[in-house]
């Protein structure tokens, strides 16, 4: 390599907690980032890091919409309305209205217009004056409220369920919708949300149990933390278990567990509350990095894989 490109790619070295010119898009698009919003004059949507910031529970409704197959969650409009917050509807549809008249809006859709917050706002406004039926976007909706604009409360009460039934529990007629639910319910990967610390969900995918727990710090101050716990040995959770790295989603960091089959989760509601406590004291920790820690650090770095 001569010494120009050198320079060059020296110069494009994304810093902590940035996104390399090389790497997925954070926004979702496939492509890589140089390619996408990296782009000179970016890409035609607004792409925001961190977009559910503010909305109430934002780490659970990351993980509603990246990690958790089947849960609904109540969601307090600011004119006193509740809609029913869903990680996934029929077809990935942004929004429905029911029969009744509920509203139920989506968190894991097709469409990607570079906010998702402001797109959710977008499909709710519609939804809120639609006859009953499925509400969605076609286009990018432009400058408006966003869902956090629209939405009170501080914390959400999240419900997992087995599959994805819930689509049919206000639904007479079922007639013709049980092989498509069976279809998505096989799908479904066993999930359940841990009560004794927020946002972190068990899930069975087979052949290996995981433990995926988003976090709100930072995510230099997260790295720093990890890596000091990391270095130490206390980021077992139950023995057998191994920290194996990270999920970045929609600005937040997702450390994930590998755990033995046949854990369930259950065993892992003391172990995770004593880790939080732990995590807290190291992030409360300002001296530097020794060279082990800076070690583990990188590495753990290099074990993040960007979802959004």
């Amino acid at each position: 390599m001569g010494k120009s490109s050198r320079t060059k790619t020296r110069d494009q070295a994304p810093a902590a907690g940035e996104v390399g010119p090389r790497q997925p898009c954070p926004c979702g698009s496939g492509r890589r980032y140089k390619a996408c919003h990296g782009a000179a004059g970016g890409a035609p949507a607004v792409f925001v890091n961190r977009p559910f910031e503010g909305l109430p529970s934002e780490c659970d409704v990351v993980a509603l919409r990246e990690l958790v197959p089947a849960a609904t969650a109540p969601l307090t409009l600011k004119d006193g309305k509740t809609v029913q917050l869903c990680s996934l509807l029929p077809m990935a549809a942004p929004a429905m209205v029911r029969d009744s008249g509920e509203i139920w809006l989506g968190l894991q859709v097709q469409h990607n217009f570079g906010d998702p917050a402001r797109d959710l706002g977008a499909v709710l406004l519609k939804a809120l004056d639609a006859e009953p039926g499925i509400v969605g976007l076609t286009d990018d909706p432009g400058a408006g409220p966003r869902l956090q604009d629209l939405v009170t409360g501080d914390s959400l009460d999240i419900t997992v369920h087995e599959g994805f039934d819930y689509w049919i529990a206000d639904v007479e007629d079922r007639s013709g919708m049980a092989a498509a639910l069976e279809q998505a319910n096989e799908a479904a990967s066993p999930t359940a949300r841990l009560t004794s610390v927020e946002a972190a969900y068990w899930t069975n995918v087979g052949p290996k149990e995981h433990l995926r727990w988003v976090m709100p710090e930072p995510e230099d101050r997260l790295l720093d933390a990890l890596a000091r716990l990391h270095a130490a040995g206390r980021d077992e959770l139950v023995p057998g278990s191994r920290f194996v790295g990270m999920f970045r989603a929609h600005g937040l960091l997702a450390p994930v567990w590998d755990l033995p089959v046949g854990t369930g989760p259950e065993p892992l509601e003391e172990p995770a509350e004593a880790f939080a406590k732990q995590l807290q004291e190291a992030l409360a920790d300002d001296t530097a990095l020794s060279a082990e820690q800076r070690s583990a650090r990188s590495g753990l770095a290099n074990r993040q894989v960007t979802i959004r």
